[in-house]
């Protein structure tokens, strides 16, 4: 029996429909039951509705540990998916205990229970700094403390430290870190705002980079890991590095709608993430922009994807034919 956490998010969504194609006999936790209809239309839009009946729906809290208990009766292997996702710096706590507790809660329960093995989705955020003479970040790259890193990234950097150590006490385990995940069934949250505010005219690009993977690629990596004998190690996912403009540009054009015709400066973004603080103070509003975000528009961040490449033979589709595919199938 599989147990998926964060199953109504864009992966674990995913990874439901992909599991219960190939008739694996799947339970999923949730928080808040409306959310499943996000998850119920994925399976519909693929014509697959007949199968989202075959997913054991089980309301728990990553932060519950009664409720965790429950669901964890008679688990076989656990994929870890359920985080939150946020950069404004008010929320350092929630991330914090969401994705440091929450995973620790689910590592000791998988020792607890004697879960076969466990699947942790982190970030490419969680993975290491470049040094001097280093051109791309690979899964050996180390961490450095004394760099900047977002209240995010260190909250997945010490949600991996809790699967490491569940390693170490004898749990199988084997840890993704995807780049930005494009896929089809959210627009308003994540990765999907590219789309939502490209597609209402939003006049800005910069000339940062970072890595992008669609979510059909993380989830079939995933599986295939969790079937192989590999444990131990983390992967980097990403298919392709592209620039920011040179992506917003494409889904633009995808969109057929007017391209973002001016550059954000590194000044300007320095000016606007300060702006938006103060605003964000007086009027108690949820920040736009953080420092972090301001800085990492203009970041050139090269992710190596030869590990996974190598371990299990894969090809990523191409960022061109994701976007192909997301927009068509909106």
């Amino acid at each position: 029996m599989i147990l998926v956490t964060g199953g109504t998010g864009l992966v674990g969504a995913h990874l439901l429909l992909h599991l219960t194609e190939i008739e694996e006999e799947v339970s999923a936790i949730y928080r808040n039951s409306a959310k499943i209809e996000l998850t119920k239309k994925l399976f519909a839009a693929n014509n697959k509705s007949s199968f989202f009946e075959r997913i054991k729906w089980l309301e728990a809290d990553i932060l519950d540990i009664p409720s965790l208990e429950d669901a964890f009766a008679g688990i076989d292997f656990v994929y870890h998916c359920a985080a939150l996702i946020t950069f404004d710096p008010k929320d350092e706590d929630k991330l914090r205990k969401t994705n440091i507790e929450g995973t620790a809660n689910i590592v000791n329960l998988c020792i607890d229970f004697n879960v076969k093995k466990l699947c942790y989705v982190s970030s490419i955020a969680a993975l290491g700094d470049l040094k001097e003479q280093e051109t791309e970040v690979t899964e050996e790259s180390e961490w450095n403390p004394e760099v900047f890193h977002s209240d995010y990234a260190i909250s997945k950097h010490g949600a991996e430290m809790e699967v490491w150590r569940g390693y170490q006490e004898g749990l199988n385990v084997v840890i993704v870190n995807p780049g930005v995940i494009f896929g089809s069934m959210i627009w308003k949250e994540g990765s999907g705002a590219f789309f939502t505010k490209i597609k209402n005219g939003f006049p800005f690009y910069s000339k940062g980079s970072t890595g992008y993977v669609g979510v059909n690629d993380v989830v079939k990596v995933m599986i295939q890991l969790m079937k192989s004998d590999v444990t131990g190690e983390r992967f980097a996912l990403v298919a392709e590095n592209i620039s920011f403009d040179k992506i917003i540009f494409s889904i633009a054009e995808k969109l057929k709608v007017k391209k973002p015709s001016f550059e954000a400066k590194p000044w300007m973004t320095s000016i606007a993430w300060r702006i938006d603080a103060v605003i964000s103070f007086i009027f108690r509003k949820k920040r736009s922009i953080s420092k972090f975000a301001a800085n990492s528009l203009h970041s050139k961040e090269i992710i190596s994807n030869s590990k996974i490449k190598n371990a299990l033979n894969y090809n990523f589709q191409s960022i061109d034919n994701v976007l192909d595919e997301i927009i068509k199938n909106q």
